[in-house]
């Protein structure tokens, strides 16, 4: 009997979560949003484009977004996470792989992501060199529940599809 034959396709998923602090905004998916606080983070603590970094390297198997850009690293403090992405985006390429698609949720009660959430597809699918039917962005509240109900902090989820470039 001869094994499966399983099409050329890797998934990988992602999450990040960062506490609110002093500020006047966030970066979600490389867009400032206006709100009434900052993150606390290294970078620039977009937790979408981390999500996002984390689910491709994952897909690879290469480990997480803290062993590619350590915090301990002072060359990362206040990066734009948009270089994070080119970088991951650049390691897929090299290995024969491209995004397919890539599905984002964003957890917070605020600030709110609709009407920003064209904005970052349309930086995502530059970013990533894909069209902009590839890449999803939506969000959700935790119903008031948890550290992101209480609005003390912002977490996002990723999982992408990877197919053969």
């Amino acid at each position: 009997m001869n094994p499966p034959v399983f099409p050329p396709i890797r998934i990988g998923q992602g999450y990040d979560v960062h506490a609110f602090g002093e500020g006047d905004h966030v970066m979600l998916g490389g867009v400032r949003v206006p709100h009434r606080c900052g993150v606390l983070a290294h970078s620039d603590g977009d937790v979408i484009l981390h999500a996002l970094c984390d689910a491709m390297l994952g897909a690879l198997a290469l480990g997480d977004i803290g062993q590619h850009f350590p915090p301990s690293d002072d060359r990362w403090k206040g990066a734009d996470s948009s270089d994070f992405v080119r970088h991951c985006n650049g390691l897929l390429r090299e290995r024969g792989w491209q995004v397919g698609n890539t599905d984002i949720t964003v957890i917070c009660e605020r600030p709110k992501v609709g009407p920003h959430a064209q904005a970052m597809r349309e930086t995502l699918a530059r970013l990533l060199g894909v069209a902009l039917d590839r890449v999803s962005i939506k969000a959700t509240t935790s119903e008031k529940l948890g550290f992101t109900g209480r609005e003390e902090g912002i977490a996002a989820q990723a999982v992408v599809l990877l197919l053969p470039a």
